[in-house]
């Protein structure tokens, strides 16, 4: 089984080109993407790239299945772009979430590559049980706001007065079990540093199906898409994440869709004895 592994901004993915979605996939996430005993990654990708619109079916850690990530995809791109033998490419992808168009460009580093993807709609998504779940976590404070969204995944946007201060192991799994199919919980405030852009969020992480992150592409999506109609910032957002930054163009009367843009990396090739 010859793989890829690739990351944005920290969120790392392993990829494997195949004719079909094995039956397996699950347990070949859970087993591939172990920190200790395989490769390690939060997401495995499975590609089709038999005819003009690439299909990525994508696994996280857990070994359960996503309908898209805005990090793994931009990662996919690469790696077809890789496979082609090109270094720019303008290409739509068929994920679980619908079609979304794609361009990717080089930069001076040849294993880095810039990238651009339609996130599509920000839509509202799945409710939470009840409206006051959050007074309900254990560890949660400093929280001013709230709101739901989805491109795609679930996720929802609380703002509070520092991200970083959040005990991410103990507060998202609290959260995940007020929303029907889980949910991925995003901790975000606008950026006050004395380095700060005028249109910065910092944004921590809790992924549904692999925990703690360095980034999350369609959570920077929803959680920019929700600052700017919270009044906090304008329509081209910087999200700083550990990882390292990514850029959103928030869907507007003028523009349905949300695009995300950031970097994605090529880390290395590996075989694996199994299929």
């Amino acid at each position: 089984m010859d793989l890829t592994k690739h990351h944005g901004l920290g969120n790392d993915f392993l990829v494997t080109f195949v004719d079909e979605v094995p039956a397996h996939a699950s347990d070949l996430a859970i087993d591939l993407c172990n920190r200790s005993t395989g490769i390690g990654a939060d997401g495995l990708i499975f590609g089709i790239d038999s005819g003009l619109v690439p299909i990525m079916a994508l696994f996280n850690n857990d070994g359960s299945s996503a309908e898209i990530s805005g990090n793994g995809l931009r990662c996919f791109v690469q790696a077809v772009a890789m496979r082609r033998g090109v270094t720019t490419l303008d290409i739509e992808i068929e994920t679980a979430a619908g079609r979304r168009a794609c361009e990717l460009e080089a930069t001076n580093d040849p294993a880095v590559c810039f990238a651009s993807t339609d996130m599509g709609e920000v839509t509202v998504g799945d409710s939470p049980d009840s409206e006051d779940f959050l007074s309900t976590i254990d560890g949660l404070d400093g929280v001013k706001q709230w709101a739901i969204g989805a491109v795609g995944n679930p996720h929802v946007v609380i703002e509070v007065d520092d991200p970083a201060k959040i005990e991410l192991a103990r507060v998202g799994p609290q959260i995940e079990t007020h929303f029907p199919h889980g949910v991925n919980a995003h901790f975000v405030s606008p950026a006050t540093g004395a380095d700060s852009e005028p249109d910065e969020i910092i944004l921590a992480v809790w992924e549904r199906g692999a925990g703690i992150t360095q980034a999350c592409g369609s959570g920077a999506t929803v959680s920019a898409q929700r600052m700017h109609e919270w009044g906090l910032v304008g329509e081209r957002v910087k999200v700083t994440m550990p990882g390292g930054s990514a850029f959103v163009d928030v869907a507007t009367a003028g523009r349905a869709s949300a695009v995300l843009s950031g970097e994605a990396t090529f880390v290395g090739s590996v075989q694996v004895p199994r299929g």
